[in-house]
């Protein structure tokens, strides 16, 4: 009975055309999720010198919560396959927050974080990364402030709002290439689309590492992305279209 139906990204517009059968008639627009940029902007970072030890130049991020399905062993597998990459000197320099959503009443979330934590002392690289629960916003934009980029491991995410964050606070995204990232990241200019192995994302991280100035030229095509397309105005827009064509 609807006279319109939006979806958050044409990855679940395709979602929706596989799962209501009856609705194949239909084809939803696509209404990307905004960023309150304005948030980020009031928000006092919090002191994270406890977090992350002294003389971490490479500082990667990963942020989702502490569930089997984000893939969150990626991030650490990537962190291991970096180590053959990089001198020694280099590696000591190379350090990885885990940042994630927890409660203590979720029983995949307590078992999933020591499986994480079993899993980076296999990998010997439990000295290298920082296992983070329930962060806080100052926590956080301190961490995209400080960090040299964000790691996002789910595969077929619908669309994905830590991307976003990330990009506003200039930092390159190194995602998994499918679902939504597919449509908030561009390769090779605000970060990387990676098949979800770690040879891959261990190869994107390497260049982070070895060119200083990529940081920085993504992170700015980051910032410029999100201002255009993913703002609070670019969402009313496209909102208005929508709407007006309801009345054409």
């Amino acid at each position: 009975m609807a006279d319109c139906i939006v979806v958050n990204s044409k990855f679940t517009a395709s979602v929706f055309k596989d799962t209501f059968k009856s609705l194949s008639h239909i084809n939803p627009d696509v209404l990307y999720p905004s960023l309150n940029v304005s948030s980020f902007e009031t928000i006092i970072p919090a002191d994270i010198v406890d977090l992350i030890p002294k003389k971490k130049k490479f500082l990667f991020l990963s942020i989702n919560r502490y569930e089997r399905k984000k893939n969150l062993a990626l991030a650490l597998e990537a962190l291991h396959e970096l180590r053959g990459r990089l001198d020694s000197h280099e590696w000591n320099e190379v350090h990885l927050v885990m940042a994630g959503g927890y409660d203590k009443r979720v029983l995949e979330n307590v078992e999933h974080y020591e499986e994480l934590r079993r899993l980076a002392a296999t990998l010997g690289v439990n000295e290298h990364v920082t296992f983070l629960r329930s962060f806080s916003d100052e926590q956080k934009v301190s961490l995209f402030s400080n960090c040299v980029c964000v790691l996002y491991t789910p595969s077929n995410e619908h669309f994905g709002i830590v991307p976003l964050e990330a990009m506003y606070m200039r930092c390159p995204v190194i995602a998994v290439n499918s679902g939504g990232p597919l449509e908030s990241i561009l390769h090779s200019v605000t970060g990387f689309l990676c098949d979800p192995q770690p040879t891959q994302f261990a190869e994107a991280m390497e260049k982070i590492v070895r060119d200083p100035i990529l940081k920085d030229a993504m992170g700015a095509a980051g910032r410029v992305r999100v201002m255009e397309k993913f703002s609070s105005e670019a969402f009313s827009e496209q909102l208005y279209k929508y709407i007006c064509k309801l009345t054409e």
